[in-house]
């Protein structure tokens, strides 16, 4: 079966490391309902790992395939962080020389070590002098962190009954199960490391159905999904509550061989900061929103 041939995506673009010197979400019209949106029970903290920090000219895209923002508080993660893309979506507070940060991973940084943070600049501002170019940081991964609007799904291009590709974002976690309801029971889709979840053959020609997880065990399952290619779908909020059922079947990974292809690393760093490496341990169209219910097990 032929997909859709997409034109080159933004995240193909070179990202430029800045050192020492360097000087959308479409709404929704149609009426929604959101029951349950939980924040829960806060989780335990998380030790804080030491650690440094650089910037690069961040837009808030990159390998997680999120939308670019006006002004991104952001942050690439190397490829012992990132995860194969289990990172994206998550939330880290950073603290440097000036104060403290919090920023959402979008991005994969190749050449980063564990414990290298690559931020955006206006990140690395709030918390260092950006002509210091690398700042010693202490960071920790944020549980249920406060998102700036509903839950979203993104419907790839190249979609269709035979192959589908969703993306959430404002999960407020990094998400760790896609599920899409058929019949009487939930099939578990794939993940890449592009952030995409897939299912290889296809839902049919939808509304869809769509159970999400998160790390802290949140559950959030959005109704009437619409098969739009390249379009944003974003639920409102309302009370109320229900459980959903148990999964069938856990969700597996997929390699970024999977049709589309997945974005190809950012490029690499100046020398500068490798060296500081060494010594450390689209337009988018609008659609009918869906519906959606939430419980936490946080």
């Amino acid at each position: 079966m032929l997909h859709a041939v997409e034109p080159t995506p933004w995240w193909r673009l070179r990202r430029t490391w800045l050192i020492a010197g360097a000087g959308a979400v479409v709404a929704g019209t149609a009426t929604v309902a959101l029951v349950a949106q939980s924040s829960g029970a806060a989780c335990a903290a998380a030790a804080a790992t030491t650690g440094q920090a650089t910037y690069y000219a961040a837009d808030g895209g990159g390998n997680c395939s999120f939308d670019q923002v006006a002004n991104p508080l952001v942050v690439a993660l190397g490829n012992a962080e990132y995860k194969a893309g289990a990172a994206c979506g998550g939330y880290l507070d950073v603290k440097g020389p000036k104060g403290t940060v919090r920023v959402k991973v979008t991005d994969r940084c190749p050449e980063c070590a564990a414990g290298h943070l690559d931020l955006s600049r206006q990140a690395f501002a709030k918390i260092g002098d950006v002509n210091a170019g690398v700042i010693k940081v202490t960071y920790s991964p944020v549980t249920n962190a406060p998102v700036p609007g509903p839950m979203t799904v993104r419907v790839k291009e190249g979609s269709s009954r035979y192959w589908l590709a969703l993306r959430l974002d404002n999960v407020g976690n990094p998400t760790s199960a896609v599920e899409l309801q058929q019949g009487g029971s939930w099939k578990a889709l794939t993940h890449t490391d592009y952030n995409y979840w897939i299912a290889q053959n296809g839902a049919g020609p939808g509304p869809f159905t769509v159970r999400v997880t998160d790390t802290a065990g949140r559950r959030t399952t959005l109704t009437g999904v619409t098969l739009t290619p390249g379009t944003v779908q974003r639920p409102g909020a309302t009370g109320g509550g229900t459980v959903a059922p148990k999964t069938t079947a856990p969700s597996p990974k997929v390699s970024s061989s999977s049709p589309p292809s997945s974005p190809p690393p950012s490029s690499s760093p100046s020398a500068e900061a490798l060296a500081a490496d060494a010594p450390s341990p689209e337009p988018s169209a609008t659609s009918a929103a869906p519906a959606a219910r939430a419980e936490s097990r946080c």
